[in-house]
């Protein structure tokens, strides 16, 4: 158990018996030499042993015991602890304490308790073991020397009483049979004491008035006596709500959400109980506004106490409100009082829903902004803020514009700084003043930049074309259509189109108003007219060309026979013009192998035709009036022109 390494003694869970007087011896073949130590162990001292009885009395006894071993360490206290057998047997309890030097003490004792005593010694280091329990001493009994204590009067019913108090401990019983004598009488009446015997430690007496003070005595009593005489408790029979409300109530508006009511207390008689204080509950009826009325929705706000007075906070501005004024006890709320009609004034408006910037351009910016939640009054217009601002925090002047007409809902400002970043402000406004502001921030477009801002025009939801005249000249923008509410946008078309006209006339101004580019364009357009109507008489007077001679000059026995099969004879005598033109029988045009280009045919300058269809006049001969028939040869078709 002991360890020994090289220069070192060690000792774990070190005992009583471990301790005394260690030497250490260091020797060589030569000499020796050697060295002490006293080790001293401390503990809790030994328990107290032979204990002994003396001096009986009924109500002391004399202890007296032999103190174990101290274990190097002086007691400091001895504890001298009880245990009756018969309402706690084992349970241990002290008793009394005393000095550490003493082996002996008086104890005192009550009446009628089987004791059995221990002692426990105390040192710097604990306590010992309780000593072994010495022999047993039966008290005699005796009348109760004291009486319950903590009375007091409960009640769930308003025509009852009921009297409790703190039962005595069993050793304070002091004898057999114990029981409680409980005395009431009324308070400030004159008569006799209502006595009862109790053996459990409460009372209900019923059919009692309700709320009245009553003097209350209990006093323990056993087979050997009474106790001492009880003192005198008040209590109250039980409680029932007020049959009365609060008079006189009236308001005083202090300002658009707050007013102070007044009332008049209840008299004390028709509280029928401890008052706790008053309720206050009002509704509101209607706005003022809108003159609409509203499903009543009671408030609540209590003034614990006898007050006679409260401020009602948090009303809304510019409506119509009813309140009430009850008194309440433990029991609950009594009646109601007449209602009270009352009205606030207008207040300022809540911030506005939302301010949007709808179109920056170089100078100027378009501001849309939505109502206010609560108007919470008359709209008289808007203020509307502006400022200069930078990524340093620093802030320019607020310019403000006052917008006097409460039904507008976008403003353009004007006179802005190019390529500047400025913070906005509106405010919506009532006679009281103005309410907080919705805030949005933008930055204005460079100059000679192209304007990329966005207009926003709201219709009502009819068909019908809506002219927008924000735009700027030559520009592009993008028309979207969108279904709107405030929980989301639907679009329901979209296209691009571009402005025009105005922008550019700037770039040719100059040139447009010099007398040298008026007449140069006059005369472009004088040649330009000439040259149409010499085409015009030309392609009158051309003539018609002579299919038939030059059939004549060239003939073709294939295309002769073709001809007779189709046209019969031809002749200029017969010659009739066609109106509208024949179609083709499938509709398309094929170039056989055995026509001739109509290139051939012609003759000198007039040999080139721009086979306009012109030609076809030339045929002569007779022909059948109805269709062409096709032969399956030849699916070619020519328009005819009269």
């Amino acid at each position: 158990r002991i360890l020994l390494d090289r220069d070192t003694l060690f000792i774990p869970s070190v005992l009583l018996e471990d301790q005394g007087v260690y030497t250490c011896v260091a020797s060589t073949a030569l000499d020796a030499a050697e060295a002490e130590a006293q080790l001293i162990v401390l503990d809790v001292p030994d328990p107290p042993e032979d204990l002994q009885l003396s001096e009986n009395q009924n109500r002391s006894v004399r202890l007296s015991w032999k103190a174990g071993a101290s274990n190097n360490s002086p007691v400091n206290e001895s504890i001298i602890e009880f245990e009756e057998n018969h309402w706690e047997p084992g349970r241990w309890q002290e008793l009394s304490r005393v000095p550490g030097n003493d082996t002996t003490a008086v104890l005192s004792l009550a009446p009628y308790v089987n004791y059995q005593f221990r002692v426990v010694s105390v040192n710097a280091v604990g306590r010992s073991q309780p000593s072994k329990p010495s022999l047993r001493y039966a008290t005699p009994p005796a009348a109760p020397d004291k009486n319950p204590e903590n009375i007091r009067v409960e009640a769930s019913e308003p025509n009852e009483m009921v009297m409790k108090w703190e039962p005595l401990k069993p050793t304070e019983r002091n004898g057999p049979g114990l029981e409680y004598r409980v005395s009431w009488r009324q308070r400030g009446v004159e008569a006799d004491w209502n006595e009862e015997l109790v053996k459990k430690h409460s009372l209900s007496v019923k059919n009692v008035p309700t709320f009245v003070p009553y003097e209350i005595k209990v006093q323990a009593v056993n087979n050997l006596g009474s106790g001492p005489e009880p003192n005198i408790t008040i209590g109250y029979s039980g409680e029932d709500v007020p049959d009365a409300a609060p008079l006189g109530v009236s308001v005083e508006v202090m300002d658009s959400t707050r007013v102070k009511v007044y009332w008049l207390g209840i008299p004390r008689d028709r509280v029928r109980g401890h008052l706790r204080g008053y309720k206050v509950s009002w509704w509101k009826t209607k706005s003022m506004l809108d003159g609409k009325r509203h499903h009543p929705e009671k408030h609540f706000l209590t003034f614990v106490g006898d007050k006679k007075s409260g401020m009602i906070p948090d009303l809304e501005p510019f409506s119509e409100f009813r309140l009430t004024v009850l008194a309440f006890n433990s029991r609950g709320d009594g009646p109601e009082s007449s209602s009270v009609v009352f009205e606030t004034p207008e207040g300022v408006p809540e911030q506005p829903r939302f301010l949007r910037i709808l179109n920056f351009d170089k100078e100027s910016v378009t501001l849309s902004w939505g109502l206010p939640k609560k108007a919470n009054g008359h709209l008289t217009g808007y203020i509307l803020q502006y400022q200069i601002i930078n990524n340093t925090h620093e802030v320019g002047a607020v310019s403000e514009v006052s917008v006097a007409n409460s039904s507008v809902q976008s403003w353009r400002l004007a006179g802005l700084s190019p390529s500047t970043k400025y913070k906005f402000y509106i405010k919506a406004c009532t006679a009281k003043g103005c309410g907080k502001a919705a805030t949005e921030e933008g930055l204005t477009l460079a100059q000679g930049s192209k304007g990329s801002g966005r207009i926003s025009d709201a219709v009502k939801p009819t068909p019908k074309v809506q002219p927008s005249e924000a735009l700027e000249p030559g520009t592009e923008y993008t028309i979207r259509l969108v279904t709107k509410n405030w929980v989301d946008n639907n679009s329901i078309f979209e296209d691009v189109i571009e402005t025009r006209g105005r922008a550019y006339a700037g770039i040719y101004e100059g040139i447009s108003t010099q007398g040298w580019f008026i007449g140069l364009m006059c005369a472009v357009a004088l040649l330009t007219l000439l040259l149409l109507t010499i085409c015009f008489v030309r392609r009158n007077k051309g003539g018609k060309y002579s299919v038939k001679e030059k059939e004549d000059l060239h003939p073709d026995p294939e295309a002769q026979s073709i001809k007779d099969e189709i046209f019969g004879e031809y002749s200029d005598s017969d010659e009739k013009p066609l109106k509208g033109s024949l179609q083709s029988l499938n509709g398309d045009i094929k170039a056989t192998g055995s026509a001739d280009s109509l290139v051939d045919y012609g003759e000198g300058e007039h040999g080139m035709f721009n086979e306009d269809g012109s030609f076809i006049g030339a045929y002569s001969g007779s022909k059948e009036k109805g269709s062409v028939e096709s032969t399956g040869s030849s699916t070619a078709t020519f328009p005819l022109h009269a």
